[in-house]
């Protein structure tokens, strides 16, 4: 018996174009590119019927993990925010499988301009218009949210924060940290604006631009209808200045971010406004990260990029205390600290060696006489984990021992009672022996996980 031929990755595009286009495509290349812990993203080179060039980018889920209402609501939410007056790519074909791709998916005309933060945080090329970049950045944002939320009536229009909290309690793993956020945001809200199309993910790394501004919004994936300001605060959380130190996406101040945005809106947010927001998308940040590193911690898909987030969950953590003021340095560590499990976010020590040797030996060994930018980008995370490893493996245990002191003092045995007791409001969040036993736990976290993003 003869079996069918199978449907390439190629082939299936080629299909779905031909069909969209009304004439026939032909794709000669498909390329991952890197990045993209939730989705996969391809480049796609292609030409139509008279061999002019058709560059086109496919966004699909992983096959066997396909969430087909929310890539149907990307595609629409693109073709909203277009009609707005949104730079985003054009919508060329989207689905919720089809043979050779396998999964939902979205293919787009592909835009030309630079996404990578640090080039544009240094390019001297873009120097002129990295200048005006957070104003632009801030006008396009109000047009996103003047877009027409009737196109996009099937997106969630809950509360983010009972949503995040309900993301949380999920993992059933208090954690300080996480409790006095929940708690500080809570006791502050602002009133709440109409509800509005809010990207959800709008920050460097899903922008891109070129020397005359912002060429195309990407990643949909996270949009929903809620609150506008959310959008802003989103983009001037730390994690997404990558290192630079201005506040806004490492390239510009929130006053030119809230001058583009009343300049399409007419509408200001408050300094407190916007550090509520920028607080909120801070925790909102951790409990992602938390997230997505469970789906290896699970056993439910294996990735090492995956895994390697686990451990920048005290970033977050970090950076929610810093913007809440609540960070309480007890000083300078010991020169041995702590390597115990109750402090340290998974993977563990033994988990990272085994993971590490797996990709290793599975992904990388085979593949490096191709020198893909996807290997290379898979090396650089074992070469981070190797030295997290390292880190932990040389600091000793003098560390946990000042924080079970810490802890012990509040009658607390670990910092999952901490938090419960937090949670409960037995003790406050802003109460200095508690501060000083969470930052004290953070600190410890992250001097391992990643020394460089203390702050100086």
């Amino acid at each position: 018996m003869t079996e069918s031929p199978t449907t390439t990755l190629a082939d299936g595009i080629a299909d779905v174009l031909t069909d969209a286009r009304g004439e026939t495509v032909t794709v000669a290349d498909v390329h991952r590119l890197t990045g993209g812990a939730s989705r996969q993203v391809w480049s796609v080179e292609a030409h139509i019927s008279d061999g002019s060039p058709l560059p086109v980018v496919l966004r699909r889920d992983p096959p066997g993990h396909g969430d087909a209402d929310r890539m149907r609501a990307e595609a629409a939410c693109l073709r909203a925010a277009a009609a707005a007056g949104v730079p985003v790519p054009q919508v060329l074909a989207a689905g919720d499988t089809a043979p050779g791709i396998d999964a939902p998916y979205l293919l787009m005309n592909r835009v030309d301009g630079e996404s990578l933060p640090r080039k544009l945080q240094r390019d001297p090329e873009l120097a002129t218009v990295r200048a005006e970049l957070a104003e632009q950045m801030g006008y396009v944002l109000g047009l996103i949210h003047r877009s027409d939320v009737a196109e996009v009536a099937m997106l969630d229009s809950g509360d983010p924060l009972d949503a995040i909290e309900a993301v949380y309690r999920e993992f059933d793993e208090p954690r300080p940290a996480v409790e006095m956020g929940l708690r500080w945001l809570r006791d502050h809200r602002p009133p709440v604006r109409p509800k509005a199309l809010v990207h959800g993910d709008f920050r460097m790394g899903n922008l891109l631009v070129d020397r005359t501004g912002i060429r195309g919004v990407l990643d949909w994936e996270l949009a929903h209808l809620g609150d506008p300001i959310e959008d802003l605060g989103w983009l001037c959380v730390r994690a997404w200045r990558f290192g630079a130190e201005l506040p806004v996406g490492g390239i510009g101040t929130r006053e030119q971010l809230v001058d583009g945005y009343e300049r399409a809106t007419g509408i200001r947010p408050s300094d407190a406004e916007l550090h509520w927001w920028e607080a909120y998308g801070t925790l909102r940040w951790l409990v992602l990260s938390r997230f997505q590193a469970q789906r290896h911690l699970s056993g439910e898909e294996f990735s090492l990029e995956l895994a390697s987030i686990g451990r920048r969950v005290c970033e977050s953590e970090y950076d929610l205390l810093l913007v809440l003021g609540l960070l309480d340095d007890p000083g300078e560590a010991p020169e041995r600290r702590s390597a115990t499990a109750t402090v340290h976010d998974r993977p563990t020590t033994n988990e990272i060696v085994d993971l590490v040797a797996t990709t290793l030996t599975d992904e990388i060994a085979p593949a490096l006489a191709d020198d893909s930018d996807q290997q290379r980008y898979l090396l650089r995370i074992c070469v981070n984990l190797l030295r997290i490893a390292g880190r932990e493996l040389a600091a000793g245990d003098d560390a946990a021992n000042a924080l079970r002191a810490r802890l012990g003092e509040l009658g607390c045995a670990t910092e999952a009672d901490l938090a419960t007791e937090i949670r409960s409001g037995a003790l406050g969040y802003d109460d200095v022996a508690v501060r000083r036993a969470v930052s004290s736990a953070v600190l410890t976290r992250l001097r391992v996980a990643n020394p460089r993003h203390l702050v100086p």
